[in-house]
């Protein structure tokens, strides 16, 4: 055996190595978090951030497809080869290059699926909550989203604006991490700001509003989405570039550093992403009281709700319910068993804020 076959094995061999030892981390969150999550990673990470943080614009974005061109000349050399009946090395080098992808994965961000729950973290206790106490968060949400919605800008069309746009925005996103951090300080951390994705307009057909790039530790926005939900959408990636892996967990954080943030567009944002995850919830549950709650928003927060879905679905089609099945399957092969339902669980950490604010 060649030299060089016998490097490609031990390459592709250090897969179900690391597979493995992501089940036995799984059972040891206390140690993944201690030792991987804020020591290793959060160096890493840091490491990766400031690198890519030289230039403007999204090193992960060509990265991606840099990637998805070299795994579709591989698949298509080991088609072309399988016909000559002479695979074997064509074939280890797609699995050298699949292997390599998924181990770098893992060392430099997926293990951070594996620690500790946010709400050991941060000293918050998520118990069963009623119907009710789902009403009073949702009743709560719906009059601080209308007394935000007053101290924000407008269009022409009375939806709600970023006043400088989303680049001024980005360079405004860490203050809700500073004033976090100031009472966790694990959401502490020098990071570059958030980057736009080119090729935004494109992706808003997969559904997907942003994208964590382990590879290069840039928090990526997709920008061709309503304007007021961008915020929320930039904090949520900067959780991820945070070592905060689960999408549930993110959507908090994004919530907690948008409400903490001193400007009025970010704290909007915020609560506008927790009131939408806490009534589609509440409207799982009890429609009448759902339609209650609706009636108690203000003008202003209806017309950015309508706003937001009639956008959404000009972009419904195969490709997002393509993606949304690849994504679904990446969570539940990452732990969260709940797949895309998991964003639903949000509403847990928010009742757990809720109920310790109002005994």
């Amino acid at each position: 055996m060649k030299k060089s076959t016998k490097v490609k094995l031990i390459i592709i061999l250090l897969t179900p190595l690391t597979i493995i030892l992501n089940i036995i981390t799984r059972r040891f969150p206390g140690f993944v978090e201690k030792y991987y999550s804020t020591y290793i990673n959060k160096y890493i990470r840091e490491a990766l951030n400031s690198l890519s943080g030289l230039v403007k614009f999204s090193l992960g974005e060509i990265l991606f497809y840099i990637l998805v061109i070299m795994l579709v000349i591989l698949v298509i050399k080991v088609l072309i080869s399988i016909i000559k009946r002479n695979f074997l090395k064509d074939l280890l080098n797609l699995g050298v290059f699949l292997s390599v992808l998924y181990v770098l994965f893992m060392v430099l961000w997926g293990f951070n699926y594996n620690r500790m729950s946010l709400d050991k973290i941060i000293n918050v206790k998520v118990e069963k909550s009623s119907e009710k106490d789902l009403y009073a968060l949702c009743e709560d949400l719906a009059s601080k989203a209308s007394l935000l919605r007053e101290k924000v800008q407008e269009n022409s069309q009375g939806v709600t604006i970023l006043p400088k746009g989303y680049k001024e925005a980005f360079i405004r996103a860490y203050k809700g991490y500073s004033a976090a951090s100031d009472i966790f300080p694990v959401f502490a951390g020098k990071y570059a700001h958030p980057k736009v994705i080119l090729s935004s307009p494109k992706m808003s057909y997969t559904g997907i509003g942003g994208v964590y790039m382990p590879y290069t530790g840039e928090a990526n926005v997709n920008v061709n989405s309503p304007e007021f939900m961008i915020p929320s959408t930039a904090t949520h990636e900067m959780a991820h570039q945070r070592g905060f892996a689960r999408e549930d967990e993110a959507n908090y954080i994004a919530y907690l550093t948008c409400t903490l943030h001193p400007d009025n567009d970010f704290k909007y944002s915020g609560v506008m992403l927790a009131l939408v995850h806490s009534i589609n919830a509440l409207a799982d549950k009890n429609m009448e009281d759902y339609k209650k709650i609706a009636s108690k928003l203000s003008p202003g927060v209806k017309r950015d709700l309508k706003y937001q879905s009639e956008f959404w679905e000009k972009y419904e089609g195969k490709i997002e319910k393509i993606s949304n099945n690849v994504n679904d399957n990446y969570l539940k092969s990452n732990g969260q068993s709940d797949g895309v339902e998991s964003y639903g669980r949000m509403v847990d950490l928010l009742l757990a804020e809720f109920k310790a604010k109002n005994p």
